[in-house]
């Protein structure tokens, strides 16, 4: 079976750090690329979920800003929680099943819905 390329994004942080929420992924998938999807998310989801998201919308700000960005190894549950919203594609046609797909960041999305990703805590 032959190799699949991923991105690994250098600097980025791994995981919300003193929780289990993944920001990465160590290795390609064996049985396949996790193709992106949006998932709704509800207003009774938890407040560790909802940090969740907010820490990793931060840090996806930090590190890509408005620049398009490879899908590389970002954890795709993760994404997933933002895609279609926060996070879209880049490119046309998009693969939601490709390590490479392009993604970009809807800047105004960010501020609507997770205001404090922008400010100095998440600096």
């Amino acid at each position: 079976m032959a190799q699949l390329y991923m991105l690994k994004h250098r600097g980025f942080p791994s995981r919300l750090a003193g929780s289990e929420s993944q920001f990465t992924i160590r290795r390609p998938a064996t049985k396949g690329v996790t193709p992106l999807k949006a998932r709704e998310r509800f207003r009774d989801r938890r407040p560790a979920d909802r940090r969740a998201d907010e820490a990793f919308i931060a840090a996806l700000w930090k590190h890509f800003g408005e620049e398009p960005f490879e899908r590389g190894n970002l954890d795709a549950g993760r994404i997933n929680w933002l895609f279609g919203r926060e996070v879209l594609p880049a490119e046309d046609p998009f693969d939601p099943a490709s390590y490479e797909a392009m993604l970009r960041l809807d800047a105004d999305a960010i501020r609507r819905n997770f205001p404090a990703a922008f400010t100095e805590e998440y600096e």
